[in-house]
């Protein structure tokens, strides 16, 4: 079936992190852990002769591998907070990713969206992607969502 339009395809990756944030009013000041899911979505207009923009598995393979290499089971903190960096690697092993901002759910979600998925979506040039929304579940009852206009 030919698609004169595009067509947007999502995929859910659950992963578990630590991080705080910096200036928080409450308890978020303090390091801690999320079970985070991150919806990762991509838009596309040309088809497979599937009639598939992309396989799910290629994009589970590319930014479930960069989040489990990266942020899973470890902690995303602010490249500016080097107190909580350097308690967190003053115990070996540590496994510490550092973003140029206070990891919030939006600026984790931004990053996703801005910084990593181009790189990652580069490495597929026979496809016609972009990635256009990211949606952060920090919790069960809390997400950011990030999309271009």
């Amino acid at each position: 079936m030919a698609h004169d339009s595009k067509i947007t395809v999502m995929r859910r990756i659950p992963f578990c992190a630590g991080h705080r944030l910096v200036g928080h009013e409450g308890k978020c000041v303090h390091l801690h852990g999320h079970n985070y899911v991150v919806e990762i979505y991509v838009t596309g207009s040309k088809v497979d002769s599937l009639g598939r923009i992309v396989d799910f598995a290629v994009i589970n393979r590319l930014f479930k591998d960069w989040i489990d290499n990266h942020w899973d089971h470890g902690f995303v903190l602010w490249d500016q907070d080097l107190e909580a960096i350097r308690a967190i690697e003053s115990v070996q092993p540590a496994r510490v990713y550092k973003i140029p901002y206070n990891p919030t759910a939006e600026n984790m979600a931004a990053y996703l969206l801005h910084q990593i998925g181009p790189k990652l979506l580069a490495e597929l040039p026979d496809y016609d992607l972009r990635l256009t929304k990211v949606i952060l579940c920090e919790t069960e009852k809390s997400a950011a969502i990030v999309e271009l206009p």
